[in-house]
């Protein structure tokens, strides 16, 4: 099974590390993000990606080109630029990665569709370029077969970043700091998708085409879009904050990384 991976978007609300590169390249660890969400797919066995690029696109193409470059220690002789000697050759990936161009202006949707002609396989997953998690890829695909329509999303409860405030009148009766209790009703997308490949079918051939829109609503009417709920790690980088914390709790204990060094 194939992954794509959403990787056009401009990432405005990060503007501190987004002006000279795409979100999914904003480090996490000295490594991007996009670099983390892979390794988590490669952790289960899945090492066949489709990288949807628009917003600054080279950056990321640049970065796989000359990834063993990046991770190696090696040794050039200039008068024969051929010939490189690389020392630490175990950091090289089995990755497969197919690099497809979607516009800086295209929604998800419409990116999406541009990535189905590389979509070989009956199902497909699909996730965001800017988050992580520890969520189980093999039971989310248990999940989307078990259920057998056409799409799954995994929901996520992510803890409120506020204090709750019980009041009556003028007094507070009860506070709480940042609840993570949550109900079915709190789940949000957090990405993660599993899909039959029928559903690009569903998607306009029109750059404003938006997968959040129009497609998965129109699943959800047709009782053919289920929901794998994760009650574990996952964290978006959309403001600078969200990069500030996740960089911090790599240096701590970063619960999505469940791949070993």
């Amino acid at each position: 099974m194939q992954v794509v991976i959403l990787c056009g978007g401009m990432g405005t609300r990060l503007k501190e590390e987004t002006e000279y590169k795409p979100k999914p390249m904003v480090e996490i660890g000295g490594k991007p993000i996009l670099w983390h969400i892979m390794k988590h797919y490669e952790h289960y066995g899945y090492n066949e990606f489709i990288l949807a690029l628009g917003y600054k696109g080279d950056i990321i193409r640049n970065y796989f080109l000359n990834y063993r470059y990046y991770n190696s220690n090696f040794t050039i002789h200039l008068s024969n630029n051929t010939a490189i000697e690389f020392h630490n050759s175990s950091n090289c990936l089995n990755w497969k990665i197919t690099f497809v161009e979607t516009g800086s202006n295209s929604m998800t949707g419409y990116r999406t569709k541009l990535c189905s002609v590389y979509i070989k396989e009956s199902n497909f997953m699909l996730t965001y370029g800017d988050a992580v998690s520890n969520v189980n890829i093999d039971k989310l695909i248990a999940h989307h077969k078990k259920m057998n329509r056409i799409g799954t999303v995994t929901g996520v409860s992510p803890p409120s970043r506020f204090g709750n405030l019980s009041i009556s009148g003028n007094m507070v009766d009860k506070f709480k700091e940042k609840p993570n209790n949550s109900t079915d009703k709190d789940f949000i997308n957090a990405g993660f998708f599993v899909f039959k490949k029928e559903f690009l079918s569903m998607l306009q051939d029109d750059p404003t085409c938006d997968l959040e829109g129009e497609p998965l609503e129109k699943l959800a009417m047709q009782k053919q879009f289920v929901v794998y709920k994760h009650y574990g790690f996952w964290q978006c980088m959309d403001t600078y904050r969200d990069f500030v914390l996740l960089n911090d709790l790599w240096k701590k204990s970063p619960e999505w990384k469940i791949w070993d060094d």
